[in-house]
């Protein structure tokens, strides 16, 4: 089995969503695991001078209608949500902690939380929205509560958005194969012949 691959995600992100509905069977086709990594794209958008894609001129109103689009074309349950953007501190703090208890169940978390916000317009910027969705793939959401709250999952967060600058991370999704990156959900098919052949 080779390397794992590395997603890095922002949970308020349509495009991230979509290809967190395709990242593991994509890498189980070829052997590999995936390391789910929320970071927080706000502050990877101080770095870069970037802004949300629908607060952007001309860009915002295409952005509506390929979000639909995609989600249509990946097979996906998909409700522009009513909040959006959102802070995604507790989702990202919540997979985070779920990780140290059970690493695949916290994948399964955050695809729950991807579909929340984005099938069921929930608002996972709430704690307590975070906590209802762990409690539903199988976590005590008591303990999910408290995580949240907890200064060392709130400093793993910290330090792996500032990980995922220092990869040169500046959108989601953003996947890192064997040291090479693919910005988008759209480099998915090259991901996917990337892990094939090993390069080109």
């Amino acid at each position: 089995m080779g390397a794992p691959i590395d997603f890095y995600f922002d949970f308020s992100s349509p495009y991230g969503y979509f290809a967190g509905a395709k990242i593991d069977a994509l890498a189980q086709r070829h052997g590999r695991t995936v390391l789910w990594r929320p970071f927080l794209l706000g502050v990877v958008f101080k770095t870069t001078g970037n802004a949300p894609l629908t607060d952007q001129p001309l860009k915002g109103k295409y952005a509506l209608r390929d979000f639909s689009r995609c989600a249509a074309y990946y097979g996906v349950p998909f409700k522009m949500p009513s909040r959006f953007p959102i802070a995604t501190l507790a989702p990202a703090r919540a997979v985070y902690w779920a990780q140290a208890i059970d690493r695949p169940k916290a994948s399964l978390l955050a695809r729950a939380l991807f579909h929340a916000y984005f099938a069921e317009d929930r608002d996972i910027a709430d704690a307590s929205v975070t906590t209802q969705v762990a409690g539903g793939v199988g976590f005590d959401p008591a303990q999910a509560a408290a995580a949240l709250r907890d200064p060392a999952i709130k400093e793993r967060l910290r330090q792996e958005t500032q990980a995922a600058i220092d990869h040169g991370v500046f959108g989601s999704p953003f996947i890192i194969v064997d040291g090479e990156p693919f910005w988008g959900v759209d480099r998915l098919e090259q991901v996917e012949r990337w892990l094939k052949t090993g390069g080109w």
